[in-house]
């Protein structure tokens, strides 16, 4: 067992943590592990319902994933847990012979991040900006911000190393860089429902 009372955690300190199933949700940090509050009801459905509808247009469900590690920084490692991500089919393969769900810096790239806003102001601050530059920085080329408190979808698209955005609201069909428009209405993505 790794010591994470007195020093930051590096990147094989992290990695080499035990893998207790019956240990809380946390994140890492720049080296400090956090305990992550437990999901909303409303957040989870909107996964799920993500989910399953790229299910519906055909992403093998091998591609889709709810708990795979995002290592976003080396120093000082930080460690996300987005809410939904679209690997890439190399990503796919490559971590069929990782020890575990963690994308390591040297593996190539997801195709989509999704984080869920939760509510609170520290939640809003690292999914707008904390880790909008985090996941600029490891090139992921789409990154969405679903925030039901506010009825938005933001869509970014990275570009030379920075995020453009997009944001859709209300009736608005979503329009992704990868997937073009989608069927699938803000206010019904937000509100968790399925026409």
């Amino acid at each position: 067992m790794v010591d994470t009372t007195t020093r930051p955690l590096t990147l094989n300190d992290y990695l080499a943590l035990e893998q207790n199933p019956d240990r809380p949700a946390y994140e890492l940090d720049h080296g400090i592990i956090h305990e992550m509050p437990p999901e909303s009801e409303l957040n989870r459905r909107i996964a799920t319902l993500l989910f399953a509808y790229f299910l519906q247009r055909g992403i093998s469900f091998e591609r889709l994933s709810l708990k795979t590690e995002i290592i976003v920084t080396s120093h000082l490692v930080t460690a996300r847990i987005p809410d939904l991500i679209l690997l890439s089919e190399e990503l796919t393969i490559a971590l069929e012979q990782a020890p575990a769900s963690v994308i390591t810096n040297d593996l190539p790239r997801p195709d989509l991040v999704v984080e869920i806003v939760s509510p609170g102001k520290e939640n809003r601050d690292r999914d707008y900006r904390y880790k909008r530059t985090e996941y600029a920085a490891c090139c992921i080329p789409e990154y969405w911000i679903i925030d039901p408190e506010r009825g938005s979808v933001s869509v970014l698209e990275w570009v030379d190393g920075f995020y453009d955005v997009v944001e859709f609201v209300g009736d608005a069909a979503i329009v992704s860089p990868k997937f073009g428009t989608l069927d699938l209405l803000v206010e019904d993505l937000v509100n968790a429902r399925r026409r």
